[in-house]
């Protein structure tokens, strides 16, 4: 007792006391209903609470759990606020009086729901307006004036959501930290930070928004002075266009937006500014950044509910852009009266919007010249509720230039008309059976450019239709194919990479859509006469006399090709799949025929690596270098007039070709050679290194003075057939006939070799047949009989490719004969009989 009596008793005594009132929280449900009917009163809405606990320190109050504000049945059942934990805290001059006046009021995590019936009215309407019309005083207020003051009410990491009618939308403010409370007698006031989200989505970047605000006493709402601004900063393009419409539309830069709200409901004057830092398409990145920015002024009637006075202005160097006009009717089916000017809007400007737009524009494109357009939009019950659109403008001194290209492109003044466009003529050209512009019904604002023409391309008329949606652009008549191609380049088009020359009479489209940034497509057929083609992999050009070509939707399909290079004239068709993403995924069909080719003019006109034999025209230079044709896919027809051989010359040559990834196949090659037919089939795969060569056939009635002739050796007469299987592998002429393998069947007739010299002169047979093995660079000629009118022989041996001769002739009627030397100069003895038998015979 004497401790307790002492400063640190005492101390500790207090010390326990505090904690005793910080930490027990005596219950109070006695007074939870007066609690609920005083706070129900003030918000004119059913309240429920679960429990009520009261606590002392750090001031005095109460813990409420299970807090419910019931919304009016006329919006919905769900509640209108929602919390598990609020804490409200006492007035303590008020306790001095013995007065439960609650200071403040805090919101842990409430769910606040803000609902819109049909009739436009939102749900918190009255009870702005109840608040506004009653007696209490300012949230601030010190000294008592005989009334209670407004609570200070805040709510912490709250979620506020929206509905229309019964229906739940996505958009939701999370992360909310909102406070309202009374600043004067007549004046309240509020302040609000929170992030836009979407319950369906997973959204990141959306920024923050703060909104504060100040309205003053009224009777009635709509006759209430307010004024609220409004700041919204750091959220992404792409999660604000997600949060909007419910997907990514592939737009990049940063949003800034502030507005201004003032005076009544009945009349506000809105002011706004909003901006895109760094504007550009989501697979774009460099370049000069683009800054998109526009201020905005209206005036919002809440009691006719629609937008008057509007002006948008967006400068753009010396020039601007502007919006003006009524939104007289807000809901489906808007009704509205706006009018768009563009006053020597510059050029450039606009080329850098469309370079952060459109890929693939040159780097060094450059624009002159300005544009200015008026265009007005209007729908309302005039119209019948249809829109109706008009206008127009032009460009002026307009022209691109690409130091790079070496182009210039001259377009001057270039027409602009505004009008309607109708649903089915989506997809359909933008011009008339009678060539003029499509004056479409009633839809979707268009803007209708041309026709206009280059000064590079005066006979070359070119349209283009633009919506929002999609667009289209013709190009009709005669034009200079390389000022073609460079003006393809300038807007992003892709083309072939080659240097053309020549003329061409067109019929194109090209459309596309907005939406995904998918590549536009180009339609039509082009006719070509008189050009040149320089590939950088070819040591020459290829000389197009005529072809048709025909872009579908799906494929390219060239007709009516007459061409030359390399020594010989084609002709035939292609067809090829479009819009793949690598060789492989192309099949190119044709049908094509040469009068003649010369192996080593067509190796030299390919190759431009290094000098090499002509048989390696489809072989890679290298392993570590692959070329389009261990790449290219196709099948198709091929004939071939001549097909120039060293010493030999096959004739009307023809056989269906497969080429599969560096795997080539000749299937039904037929040609004339040596004065007979060939029939076979051959596969050469270049994948495999070196290349393996495999083949069979047949040959008939071949001449076989036609193949001693070849071999420039006069050693053989007749004719003859056979067949045949080889196979070989090498990247040199050397390693191919050094690895040959395979063997020849052949039946030859009224054969006479003139190099062998018997009694009777030249050893000559009616027949010879068998077979001739080759391996190793060796031939083995096995089972073989020559029937000769002095009796039938047997002939065995080898012979080498450097025709190195090793052949033995027996026969029983005959002496023995062998051949050694040369097939040049070959040395024939007898075995047993007289030198007077046999001799050489040059």
């Amino acid at each position: 007792m004497n401790f307790l009596r002492t400063r640190r008793g005492m101390a500790l005594i207090g010390v326990a006391v505090i904690l005793t009132l910080f930490l027990f929280r005596p219950g109070a449900n006695v007074l939870k209903n007066r609690i609920a009917n005083a706070i129900s009163e003030a918000v004119q809405r059913p309240v429920e609470i679960g429990s009520v606990h009261l606590h002392l320190l750090p001031s005095p109050g109460f813990d409420l759990d299970g807090f419910v504000v019931r919304d009016d049945p006329a919006f919905g059942a769900e509640p209108v606020l929602r919390a598990s934990e609020v804490t409200a805290n006492l007035r303590l001059t008020a306790l001095l009086r013995a007065h439960l006046e609650i200071s403040r009021l805090s919101l842990t995590e409430p769910s606040l729901n803000l609902v819109r019936n049909e009739q436009g009215h939102w749900n918190i309407e009255s009870i702005l307006q109840h608040t506004s019309q009653t007696a209490v005083g300012p949230t601030t207020r010190r000294a008592s004036l005989g009334r209670p003051a407004f609570p200070y009410i805040e709510a912490d990491r709250g979620r506020i959501n929206f509905k229309i009618g019964p229906e739940k939308k996505p958009f939701a403010l999370s992360d909310a930290d909102y406070s309202f409370w009374q600043e004067s007698d007549s004046s309240w006031g509020m302040r609000l930070k929170a992030s836009p989200v979407r319950t369906d989505f997973n959204l990141s970047d959306t920024g923050i928004l703060r909104v504060n605000g100040t309205w003053q006493r009224a009777g009635s709402l709509r006759e209430t002075p307010l004024e609220f601004t409004a700041q919204w900063e750091g959220a992404q393009l792409g999660q604000v266009t997600k949060l909007i419409s419910g997907a990514d539309r592939g737009w990049r830069g940063t949003v800034r937006a502030a507005a201004t709200v003032a005076g009544q409901p009945a009349g506000l004057t809105i002011q706004g500014d909003a901006s895109i830092e760094d504007f550009r398409r989501y697979d774009l990145a460099g370049g000069d950044s683009l800054r998109l920015g526009a201020h905005c002024e209206a005036r919002y009637s809440s009691v006719d509910r629609e937008l008057r006075d509007i002006h948008c202005l967006s400068p753009m160097g010396a020039g601007k852009v502007s919006v003006e006009g009524d939104l007289t009717r807000l809901t489906s089916p808007a009704s509205y009266d706006l009018q768009i000017r563009a006053e020597d809007a510059p050029m450039p400007a606009l080329l850098l919007a469309a370079r952060r737009a459109k890929k693939d524009l040159p780097a060094d494109l450059q624009a002159e010249g300005s544009i200015s357009f008026s265009a007005k939009l209007h729908r309302g019950k005039q119209t019948d509720d249809r829109l109706v659109v008009s206008g127009g403008g032009s460009t002026k001194a307009f022209r691109m230039r690409s130091e790079g290209m070496k182009t210039t492109l001259v377009l001057g003044e270039i027409p602009l008309e505004f009008i309607s466009r109708h649903a089915d003529e989506r997809t359909s050209r933008p011009t008339n059976h009678h060539g003029g512009l499509a004056s479409a019904g009633d839809a979707e604002p268009t803007v209708v450019i041309g026709p206009f023409h280059t000064a590079s391309m005066p006979a070359l008329a070119v349209r283009a239709s633009l919506t929002a949606k999609d667009y289209a652009l013709t190009a009709e008549g005669d034009g200079e194919i390389r000022h073609l191609m460079l003006a393809a380049r300038a807007m992003g088009i892709p083309v072939m990479p080659a240097a053309m020359e020549g003329n061409t009479k067109v019929d194109l489209l090209l459309a596309g859509e907005w939406k995904g940034f998918s590549a536009g497509r180009v339609t039509g057929t082009a006719q070509i006469h008189t050009a040149r083609i320089q590939l950088r992999t070819l040591n020459g050009p290829i000389e197009v006399a005529t072809a048709d070509v025909h872009l579908q939707p799906d494929r390219v399909e060239v007709q009516s090709i007459t061409a030359a290079f390399a020594d010989s004239r084609w002709k035939g068709s292609l067809s090829l799949p479009r819009n793949c993403a690598h060789w492989a995924e192309c099949p190119i069909s044709f049908d094509l025929q040469t009068d003649q080719i010369v192996p080593e003019r067509l190796h030299a006109f390919a190759d431009t690596s290094r000098p090499s034999p002509w048989y390696r025209v489809l072989a890679p230079a290298s392993s570590a270098a692959p070329t389009i044709l261990s790449q290219l896919r196709g099948s198709g027809k091929l004939k071939v007039g001549r097909l120039m051989l060293p010493n030999l010359v096959a004739s009307h040559a023809s056989s269906n070709l497969v080429i599969d990834s560096g795997h080539l196949r000749l299937s039904g090659l037929t040609a004339e050679v040596l004065g007979g037919k060939h029939d076979g089939n051959w596969e050469i795969d270049f994948v495999t290194q070196p290349p393996v060569y495999r083949g069979s056939g047949s040959f008939e009635r071949v001449a076989l003075a036609q193949l001693a002739s070849a071999m420039r050796t006069a050693w053989i007469t007749g004719a003859g057939d056979g067949t045949y299987h080889v196979e070989a592998r090498g990247s040199s002429l050397v390693n191919l006939l050094g690895t040959a393998s395979g063997s020849l069947n052949f039946d030859l007739r009224d054969v006479d070799l003139p190099a062998i010299v018997v009694e009777d002169g030249s050893l000559k047979g009616r027949r010879f047949v068998g077979t001739l093995g080759v391996r190793n660079g060796r031939f083995d000629l096995q089972n073989s009989t020559l029937d000769c009118t002095s009796g039938e022989y047997s002939v065995t041996g080898t012979a080498t490719w450097s025709r190195q001769l090793a052949f033995t002739l027996t026969s029983e009627n005959n002496p023995t004969l062998t051949v050694s030397g040369t097939l040049a100069e070959p040395q024939v003895t007898e075995e047993t009989a007289s030198p007077s038998r046999a001799k050489l015979q040059h």
